[in-house]
């Protein structure tokens, strides 16, 4: 895959693009399918979900991978908000204190809702009537993007609303620590080997099966998190990075509040 491959015209990227670049190429691919698939069935406005939900997840995993993990350099990020790989008036919007969680930027446009309001997103849950609990902001599908205590970890409820760069993460410390299982077995049996063949006789060999482990390398769910097992531990640093919300329950704070530099 072409580092370049959103804009033939774009400068080179710079040395360590290509860490974000196969998770940005499936988030287009997928954009693009979505584009392209039937809307039968659909609401008008139900359509444009994944195009919201596409943007602000690609938009969330630059912005975590710089500020929170701190994965790439700024030059990297840089290069994301020139060339409009993510959308950088979304990730202005996090860096205020309210909207560190901000599902997209129409929906604290209040000349797209009636009588000079925001979105039913915008409402903390604790605030909402009970009819207005599972309520979803018609345009962008948002579950509920309000700071504050007792919000949804995810916000769309699906894929999309998924961390990614905590996924990533997770999934290569997962792998590094398979790589190690592997090295240490590879050396228990070679010291096994030595003894039986000092003492002129066989020995069984033992194996462990992963086979139920849900973190690998190529996923069927592509950069997603496929199973309960990674998505957890995604979970789990996610918190870590954005100072230990809870999934309905816990308070959300993610780096864009602090004062960073840009």
């Amino acid at each position: 895959m072409s580092a370049n491959r959103w804009d033939p015209k774009a400068k080179k990227p710079p040395k360590g693009f290509n860490y974000l670049a196969p998770v940005l190429s499936a988030l287009e691919n997928e954009l693009r399918d979505k584009v392209r698939e039937s809307n039968a069935g659909k609401r008008n406005t139900e359509s444009m979900w994944p195009v919201h939900q596409i943007n602000w997840q690609r938009s969330r995993y630059v912005y975590d991978m710089y500020y929170t993990h701190k994965k790439i350099s700024k030059k990297v990020y840089d290069y994301c908000i020139k060339n409009k790989l993510v959308d950088a008036a979304l990730i202005a919007k996090w860096k205020k204190t309210g909207y560190e969680r901000l599902c997209s930027t129409y929906v604290i446009n209040s000349n797209n809702y009636k009588f000079g309001t925001t979105s039913i997103c915008r409402v903390p849950l604790k605030d909402r009537s009970p009819e207005q609990r599972t309520a979803q902001d018609p345009t962008t599908g948002c579950r509920g993007c309000a700071s504050g205590v007792g919000q949804p970890r995810n916000i769309f409820g699906n894929k999309y609303g998924q961390n990614l760069a905590a996924v990533q993460i997770a999934r290569e410390a997962r792998m590094e620590e398979l790589e190690r299982k592997r090295q240490r077995e590879e050396e228990e049996e070679e010291a096994r080997a030595a003894a039986v063949a000092e003492r002129g006789g066989e020995g069984d060999s033992e194996t462990d099966d992963d086979s139920d482990d849900d973190y690998g390398p190529t996923p069927a769910a592509g950069v997603w998190a496929g199973g309960s097992k990674l998505e957890e531990e995604s979970e789990r640093l996610a918190k870590e990075g954005d100072g230990g919300g809870e999934e309905e329950g816990g308070d959300t704070q993610p780096p864009s509040a602090k004062k960073l530099k840009t």
